[in-house]
């Protein structure tokens, strides 16, 4: 049995924010997890992934309320903020995916800089690693004083893989993730606001017939 114009409009718009609200979820848990294995500050935007998943499980939620009770304020406010989310998150995720590893080189490279020995230290033993570079990006020098006071476990069973060669192989893991995922579902976000726009327009069979639309 088909069903009609308006429920099918209906459900078509809340199991699409039922998949906001995954795909939000699921980018804020992936940059969570590429920030915890050390990618930090020095990729500034893992931050932005975060932001714009928390506005889409946000938004989502507003969304599936605004359907469920045809809503009409909430559904205008609905597609004006998806359009917005769209754009932020195409952006986001085409600078995920253009960082190259020698980009994410000099980023992890300025932020160690940055970082206190204790900080350091932590991270080390975190991760079980000594030193972020043994190459051009890092002195000879910096990586030795680095490997001296290194705390890692590693350097009582032998030679120890470098930090930053860790926090490469996450970080790239993370934004190959994040911007395949933001990319794909960026686009189903103007299907999301086209269908609003539609269902919004439709009149709800069970309101009053002079009510307005």
């Amino acid at each position: 049995m088909v069903c009609g114009g308006f429920t099918c409009s209906k459900n078509a718009l809340c199991s699409l924010n039922v998949v906001y609200m995954l795909v939000g979820l699921l980018l804020i848990v992936v940059a969570a997890w590429g920030k915890g294995f050390g990618i930090v500050s020095s990729i500034h935007i893992i931050g932005g992934v975060i932001a714009v998943g928390f506005f889409l499980l946000l938004i989502a939620i507003v969304g599936l309320i605004g359907a469920v009770h045809h809503h009409q304020v909430m559904l205008f406010f609905y597609m004006v903020i998806l359009f917005i989310v769209f754009l932020f998150q195409f952006g986001v995720s085409c600078s995920c995916l253009a960082i190259n590893q020698g980009q994410q080189e000099k980023f992890l490279a300025s932020s160690w800089r940055l970082m206190s020995n204790d900080t350091k230290g932590s991270l080390e033993k975190k991760l079980d690693c000594c030193g972020l570079f043994n190459n051009n990006n890092q002195t000879r020098a910096e990586f030795l004083a680095d490997l001296s006071i290194c705390p890692a476990p590693c350097k009582l069973k032998g030679p120890c893989i470098t930090c930053g060669e860790k926090m490469l192989q996450h970080s790239s893991e993370a934004l190959k993730i994040l911007g395949g995922v933001g990319l794909f579902f960026s686009f189903t976000e103007i299907l999301g606001v086209w269908l609003a726009m539609r269902y919004r327009n439709q009149k709800d069979p069970r309101a009053n017939p002079s009510a307005f639309l």
